[in-house]
């Protein structure tokens, strides 16, 4: 009967250890696993919906400092978001004498610290709807919710939303967003 009992209470534990494991793990993005042991570089150069920003980050200069150890929130936008801009943005932004503008837009899009969807939500509920936060650039991003979903508005008036939420990182955490963020 104890051997009994001691094998059932070995099996519960295994089975909450492995739903903790589960539970821990990134959400895909793209369709490519992330890995929360991996830097926001490491895990944006594996995904596939991230090339644009991933080549953008390098032509800025930008991979060291994210590859820190932060820890940074990153909105990241997806190479559909960057294909919203006006023809001919994307390429105009990475060519040497447009490095600043570049790395001023991609900064706008950090924020310091580990922030997620769910202190997110917390803050703009706090904030009687909407919570404003001071990017990596000196900018601010305002954050609202609708419909359970978290919505980015920036100093420009435009607004992106959180498609991918709590891509946990090593020196940080990344939220996918559909739309570039423009500061002022």
């Amino acid at each position: 009967m104890n051997k009994s009992f001691l094998t059932l209470m070995a099996g519960a534990a295994l089975a909450i250890t492995s739903m903790s494991a589960s539970a821990q793990k990134d959400p895909m993005v793209g369709g490519a696993e992330m890995f929360p042991s991996k830097t926001i570089v490491a895990n944006a150069v594996n995904s596939p919906i991230h090339k644009t920003l991933v080549a953008a980050v390098k032509a800025a200069g930008l991979v060291d400092t994210l590859n820190s150890a932060g820890p940074f929130t990153v909105f990241a936008p997806t190479d559909d978001a960057f294909g919203k801009l006006p023809a001919g943005t994307v390429d105009t932004l990475v060519k040497p004498e447009n490095i600043d503008t570049l790395k001023k837009i991609l900064t706008y899009h950090v924020v310091a610290g580990k922030i997620s969807s769910k202190d997110l939500k917390a803050w703009i509920k706090k904030g009687n709807g909407k919570y404003m936060a001071k990017t990596v650039e000196g900018g601010t991003l305002t954050f609202t919710e609708d419909m359970g979903k978290i919505k980015i508005t920036d100093e420009k008036g435009g607004s992106a939303w959180v498609t991918t939420a709590d891509v946990f990182q090593s020196n940080g955490v990344i939220h996918v967003i559909d739309t570039v963020l423009m500061p002022a």
